[in-house]
């Protein structure tokens, strides 16, 4: 099995025509690892995950996922290739329970309610309050569901956007301990995460982004000594493509 997941090279993409965001943005994510992407806000880390995702369209460049060209495909076809995205906010149906949340989520699965009782059983807390709709979770309980959505279709890559995004910090460490987890467990994550010493810690390689261009990347425990990753962030310091 070749290391290189997904490998994106040189995408230029944005949400209006010739007024690209990214600009030639490559990066390779391996096999059962965590890879973590951040930047100063509007460096393009949001835009670069729903390109993959196929939520915008790639205006040069190419993304891979297991070899194979992706690019362009729609997520409904991506999800059947093995990738699932979690976007930062509206990715529970809240109005929902949260069983009826994970029967919606395996409806074009096998065995749906086998499936549904072994994604109860990876998340306690969903469990107990299966019956209760999605909206009376906490902000880090939805989050638990999301993930919980996005596995139901056994993927082997998720795309998250910010899952830490407005939780309180015991909510943040422990979304994203989960999220470290799944690579435990051998499914690989691309991560955007504005929570930046949390994710290097949690990291196996992390790329940094700014003004829609790659800055330095390199393994997650290495960039928190960086001091470029502060002169980055603080404006001081911008890199060409990598």
């Amino acid at each position: 099995m070749p290391e290189a997941l997904l490998e994106i090279t040189a995408v230029t993409a944005g949400y209006v025509p010739d007024l690209p965001i990214l600009r030639e943005v490559s990066l390779i994510a391996n096999h059962g690892k965590l890879t973590v992407i951040i930047g100063p806000n509007g460096a393009g880390k949001s835009t670069l995950i729903k390109a993959v995702a196929g939520l915008l369209n790639v205006d040069t460049g190419k993304i891979c996922f297991e070899g194979r060209d992706v690019t362009g495909l729609s997520p409904d076809l991506l999800t059947r290739n093995g990738i699932a995205y979690v976007p930062q906010t509206d990715n529970v149906f809240r109005t929902m329970t949260i069983q009826q949340n994970l029967e919606v989520a395996l409806s074009v699965q096998k065995d749906p309610l086998d499936r549904v009782e072994v994604l109860f059983d990876r998340f306690p807390v969903l469990k107990e309050k299966r019956r209760e709709k999605a909206g009376s979770l906490s902000g880090g309980q939805r989050q638990f569901l999301a993930v919980a959505m996005a596995l139901a279709v056994e993927p082997r890559l998720i795309l998250m956007d910010e899952p830490s995004a407005g939780l309180s910090p015991k909510a943040s460490e422990e979304v994203l301990d989960h999220v470290k987890g799944l690579t435990q467990q051998g499914v690989s994550v691309l991560l955007v995460e504005q929570n930046v010493k949390q994710a290097l810690k949690r990291g196996d390689h992390c790329y940094v982004l700014a003004e829609g261009r790659n800055q330095i990347d390199g393994p997650a425990e290495d960039l928190l000594e960086d001091p470029a990753l502060g002169r980055i962030y603080l404006g001081g310091e911008r890199r060409g493509a990598a």
